[in-house]
Protein backbone atom coordinates (compact mmCIF):
# COMPACT_ATOMS: atom_id res chain seq x y z
CA UNK A 1 0.00 0.00 0.00
CA UNK A 2 1.49 3.36 -1.04
CA UNK A 3 0.79 6.82 0.41
CA UNK A 4 -1.87 7.53 -2.22
CA UNK A 5 -3.89 4.49 -1.18
CA UNK A 6 -3.52 5.41 2.47
CA UNK A 7 -4.93 8.88 1.81
CA UNK A 8 -7.64 7.43 -0.43
CA UNK A 9 -8.94 5.06 2.26
CA UNK A 10 -9.20 7.82 4.85
CA UNK A 11 -10.87 10.24 2.39
CA UNK A 12 -13.38 7.52 1.44
CA UNK A 13 -14.13 6.91 5.11
CA UNK A 14 -14.71 10.58 5.91
CA UNK A 15 -16.83 11.22 2.82
CA UNK A 16 -19.00 8.15 3.46
CA UNK A 17 -19.46 9.23 7.07
CA UNK A 18 -20.57 12.69 5.96
CA UNK A 19 -22.86 11.33 3.23
CA UNK A 20 -24.66 9.10 5.73
CA UNK A 21 -25.00 11.82 8.35
CA UNK A 22 -28.48 13.11 9.07
CA UNK A 23 -28.50 16.90 9.35
CA UNK A 24 -30.12 18.13 12.60
CA UNK A 25 -32.13 20.86 10.87
CA UNK A 26 -34.75 21.26 8.15
CA UNK A 27 -33.14 21.73 4.71
CA UNK A 28 -36.40 22.36 2.85
CA UNK A 29 -36.17 26.09 3.57
CA UNK A 30 -32.60 27.10 2.77
CA UNK A 31 -33.28 30.81 3.19
CA UNK A 32 -33.96 30.26 6.88
CA UNK A 33 -30.60 28.58 7.54
CA UNK A 34 -27.69 30.42 9.12
CA UNK A 35 -24.18 30.42 7.63
CA UNK A 36 -22.98 27.38 9.58
CA UNK A 37 -26.07 25.37 8.63
CA UNK A 38 -25.71 26.28 4.94
CA UNK A 39 -22.07 25.20 5.05
CA UNK A 40 -23.01 21.89 6.66
CA UNK A 41 -25.76 21.37 4.07
CA UNK A 42 -23.32 22.03 1.18
CA UNK A 43 -20.79 19.58 2.60
CA UNK A 44 -23.44 16.92 3.07
CA UNK A 45 -24.78 17.43 -0.44
CA UNK A 46 -21.26 17.31 -1.91
CA UNK A 47 -20.43 14.14 0.02
CA UNK A 48 -23.55 12.43 -1.33
CA UNK A 49 -22.54 13.35 -4.91
CA UNK A 50 -18.96 12.03 -4.74
CA UNK A 51 -19.52 9.11 -2.36
CA UNK A 52 -18.52 5.95 -4.23
CA UNK A 53 -16.51 7.85 -6.88
CA UNK A 54 -13.25 8.19 -4.98
CA UNK A 55 -10.30 6.05 -5.99
CA UNK A 56 -6.50 6.36 -6.00
CA UNK A 57 -6.53 8.51 -9.12
CA UNK A 58 -8.83 11.12 -7.57
CA UNK A 59 -6.41 11.97 -4.76
CA UNK A 60 -3.07 11.09 -6.38
CA UNK A 61 -2.22 14.42 -8.02
CA UNK A 62 -3.10 16.41 -4.93
CA UNK A 63 -1.00 14.16 -2.69
CA UNK A 64 1.86 14.13 -5.21
CA UNK A 65 1.93 17.93 -5.59
CA UNK A 66 1.52 18.67 -1.89
CA UNK A 67 5.30 18.86 -1.51
CA UNK A 68 5.32 21.54 -4.20
CA UNK A 69 2.95 23.69 -2.16
CA UNK A 70 -0.27 22.91 -4.02
CA UNK A 71 -2.98 25.39 -3.06
CA UNK A 72 -6.63 24.72 -2.32
CA UNK A 73 -7.53 26.09 -5.77
CA UNK A 74 -5.01 23.82 -7.48
CA UNK A 75 -6.21 20.79 -5.53
CA UNK A 76 -9.84 21.59 -6.36
CA UNK A 77 -9.06 21.80 -10.09
CA UNK A 78 -7.12 18.53 -10.04
CA UNK A 79 -9.90 16.70 -8.24
CA UNK A 80 -12.68 18.26 -10.32
CA UNK A 81 -11.17 16.86 -13.53
CA UNK A 82 -11.28 13.33 -12.13
CA UNK A 83 -14.77 13.68 -10.64
CA UNK A 84 -16.14 15.01 -13.93
CA UNK A 85 -14.71 11.98 -15.76
CA UNK A 86 -16.42 9.60 -13.34
CA UNK A 87 -19.74 11.43 -13.41
CA UNK A 88 -19.72 11.41 -17.22
CA UNK A 89 -19.12 7.66 -17.17
CA UNK A 90 -22.24 7.34 -15.00
CA UNK A 91 -24.30 9.32 -17.53
CA UNK A 92 -24.56 12.65 -15.70
CA UNK A 93 -25.04 15.83 -17.74
CA UNK A 94 -22.23 18.01 -16.39
CA UNK A 95 -23.80 21.20 -17.68
CA UNK A 96 -26.86 20.61 -15.53
CA UNK A 97 -24.88 20.01 -12.34
CA UNK A 98 -21.95 22.32 -13.01
CA UNK A 99 -22.28 24.19 -9.71
CA UNK A 100 -22.77 21.00 -7.71
CA UNK A 101 -19.62 19.48 -9.23
CA UNK A 102 -17.63 22.63 -8.45
CA UNK A 103 -18.79 22.60 -4.83
CA UNK A 104 -18.15 18.86 -4.51
CA UNK A 105 -14.61 19.23 -5.85
CA UNK A 106 -13.96 22.01 -3.35
CA UNK A 107 -15.31 19.89 -0.51
CA UNK A 108 -13.22 16.90 -1.59
CA UNK A 109 -10.10 19.08 -1.91
CA UNK A 110 -10.62 20.29 1.65
CA UNK A 111 -11.06 16.75 2.98
CA UNK A 112 -8.00 15.50 1.07
CA UNK A 113 -5.78 18.27 2.38
CA UNK A 114 -7.05 17.72 5.93
CA UNK A 115 -6.26 14.01 5.65
CA UNK A 116 -2.75 14.75 4.39
CA UNK A 117 -2.22 17.12 7.29
CA UNK A 118 -3.30 14.43 9.74
CA UNK A 119 -1.38 11.53 8.18
CA UNK A 120 1.83 13.32 7.23
CA UNK A 121 2.44 15.48 10.28
CA UNK A 122 6.18 14.80 10.25
CA UNK A 123 6.48 15.67 6.57
CA UNK A 124 4.42 18.83 7.13
CA UNK A 125 6.69 19.89 9.98
CA UNK A 126 9.78 19.29 7.87
CA UNK A 127 8.32 21.28 4.98
CA UNK A 128 7.47 24.16 7.32
CA UNK A 129 10.98 24.12 8.78
CA UNK A 130 12.58 24.21 5.33
CA UNK A 131 10.36 27.12 4.27
CA UNK A 132 11.14 28.99 7.51
CA UNK A 133 14.86 28.54 6.92
CA UNK A 134 14.50 29.83 3.36
CA UNK A 135 12.57 32.85 4.63
CA UNK A 136 15.27 33.74 7.14
CA UNK A 137 18.04 33.35 4.56
CA UNK A 138 16.24 35.40 1.89
CA UNK A 139 15.49 38.14 4.42
CA UNK A 140 19.26 38.62 4.68
CA UNK A 141 19.36 39.22 0.93
CA UNK A 142 20.93 35.86 0.07
CA UNK A 143 19.64 33.10 -2.22
CA UNK A 144 19.10 29.74 -0.56
CA UNK A 145 22.10 27.48 -1.19
CA UNK A 146 23.05 24.03 0.06
CA UNK A 147 25.23 21.01 -0.68
CA UNK A 148 23.45 17.85 -1.80
CA UNK A 149 24.26 14.54 -0.04
CA UNK A 150 26.62 13.61 -2.89
CA UNK A 151 28.53 16.91 -2.61
CA UNK A 152 26.98 18.92 -5.44
CA UNK A 153 26.33 22.61 -4.60
CA UNK A 154 22.86 23.97 -5.38
CA UNK A 155 21.79 27.64 -5.46
CA UNK A 156 18.24 28.83 -6.07
CA UNK A 157 18.30 31.36 -8.94
CA UNK A 158 15.09 33.24 -8.13
CA UNK A 159 15.64 37.00 -8.25
CA UNK A 160 13.49 40.04 -8.94
CA UNK A 161 13.95 40.40 -12.66
CA UNK A 162 13.68 43.88 -14.08
CA UNK A 163 12.09 44.15 -17.52
CA UNK A 164 13.06 47.16 -19.59
CA UNK A 165 11.25 48.27 -22.73
CA UNK A 166 13.19 49.89 -25.55
CA UNK A 167 10.96 51.85 -27.91
CA UNK A 168 12.17 52.45 -31.45
CA UNK A 169 10.54 53.85 -34.56
CA UNK A 170 9.87 50.32 -35.82
CA UNK A 171 8.94 48.43 -32.69
CA UNK A 172 9.08 48.02 -28.93
CA UNK A 173 11.46 45.45 -27.49
CA UNK A 174 11.28 44.27 -23.88
CA UNK A 175 14.48 42.93 -22.34
CA UNK A 176 14.84 41.35 -18.93
CA UNK A 177 17.82 41.78 -16.66
CA UNK A 178 18.36 38.53 -14.76
CA UNK A 179 21.83 39.07 -13.37
CA UNK A 180 23.07 37.71 -10.05
CA UNK A 181 23.32 41.23 -8.61
CA UNK A 182 19.53 41.66 -8.54
CA UNK A 183 17.64 41.39 -5.22
CA UNK A 184 16.45 37.88 -4.38
CA UNK A 185 12.77 37.06 -4.89
CA UNK A 186 11.92 36.31 -1.27
CA UNK A 187 8.57 34.59 -1.75
CA UNK A 188 9.84 32.31 -4.53
CA UNK A 189 12.94 31.46 -2.51
CA UNK A 190 10.65 30.31 0.33
CA UNK A 191 8.04 28.37 -1.63
CA UNK A 192 10.52 26.69 -3.98
CA UNK A 193 13.04 25.49 -1.41
CA UNK A 194 11.15 22.48 0.07
CA UNK A 195 10.51 20.82 -3.33
CA UNK A 196 13.94 21.78 -4.65
CA UNK A 197 15.62 20.26 -1.62
CA UNK A 198 13.60 17.05 -2.08
CA UNK A 199 14.62 17.02 -5.76
CA UNK A 200 18.26 17.20 -4.69
CA UNK A 201 17.70 14.14 -2.48
CA UNK A 202 15.97 12.28 -5.32
CA UNK A 203 18.83 13.04 -7.72
CA UNK A 204 21.37 11.98 -5.08
CA UNK A 205 19.58 8.65 -4.69
CA UNK A 206 19.51 8.18 -8.45
CA UNK A 207 23.26 8.80 -8.79
CA UNK A 208 24.14 6.65 -5.78
CA UNK A 209 22.14 3.85 -7.42
CA UNK A 210 24.01 4.44 -10.68
CA UNK A 211 27.35 4.08 -8.88
CA UNK A 212 26.20 0.90 -7.14
CA UNK A 213 24.91 -0.60 -10.40
CA UNK A 214 28.23 0.22 -12.06
CA UNK A 215 30.08 -1.41 -9.16
CA UNK A 216 28.02 -4.56 -9.75
CA UNK A 217 28.72 -4.45 -13.48
CA UNK A 218 25.05 -3.99 -14.43
CA UNK A 219 23.48 -1.86 -17.16
CA UNK A 220 21.55 1.09 -15.79
CA UNK A 221 19.61 4.10 -17.01
CA UNK A 222 17.28 6.48 -15.18
CA UNK A 223 15.11 9.57 -15.49
CA UNK A 224 14.26 11.22 -12.16
CA UNK A 225 12.66 8.34 -10.20
CA UNK A 226 12.23 5.86 -13.07
CA UNK A 227 15.06 3.30 -13.04
CA UNK A 228 15.76 0.86 -15.88
CA UNK A 229 17.92 -2.16 -16.53
CA UNK A 230 17.68 -5.41 -18.48
CA UNK A 231 14.76 -7.62 -17.47
CA UNK A 232 17.07 -10.33 -16.17
CA UNK A 233 18.68 -7.83 -13.74
CA UNK A 234 15.55 -6.11 -12.41
CA UNK A 235 15.55 -8.03 -9.12
CA UNK A 236 19.17 -7.08 -8.43
CA UNK A 237 18.48 -3.45 -9.38
CA UNK A 238 15.54 -3.42 -6.94
CA UNK A 239 17.90 -4.60 -4.22
CA UNK A 240 20.56 -2.03 -5.15
CA UNK A 241 18.21 0.96 -5.27
CA UNK A 242 16.65 0.04 -1.92
CA UNK A 243 20.04 -0.42 -0.29
CA UNK A 244 21.09 3.01 -1.58
CA UNK A 245 17.81 4.53 -0.39
CA UNK A 246 18.25 3.18 3.14
CA UNK A 247 21.89 4.27 3.20
CA UNK A 248 20.99 7.80 2.07
CA UNK A 249 18.11 8.38 4.47
CA UNK A 250 19.96 6.82 7.40
CA UNK A 251 22.12 9.95 7.37
CA UNK A 252 21.16 12.97 9.52
CA UNK A 253 20.25 14.97 6.40
CA UNK A 254 18.43 17.85 8.09
CA UNK A 255 21.09 18.17 10.79
CA UNK A 256 23.78 18.24 8.07
CA UNK A 257 21.79 20.88 6.18
CA UNK A 258 21.48 23.08 9.26
CA UNK A 259 25.18 22.66 10.03
CA UNK A 260 26.10 23.73 6.48
CA UNK A 261 24.44 27.12 7.02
Amino acid sequence: EDVYVGVMHEVIRRVAEEAERELPFDTSKLDSLNMEQKKAWKHNKAAKLVNGLIDRGVVKRTVMTSVYGVTYIGARQQIQEKIEEKLQEKGYDLDEIDREVFDAAGYLATVTMEVMGDLFQGARNTKTWLADCARLISQQGHPVAWISPIGIPAVQPYRQRRPRTVITVMQSVTMTDDGDDLPVHKSRQCTAFPPNYVHSLDSSHMLLTALEMDRRGLTYSAVHDSFWTHACDVDEMNEALRDCFVELYSRPLLADLKESW
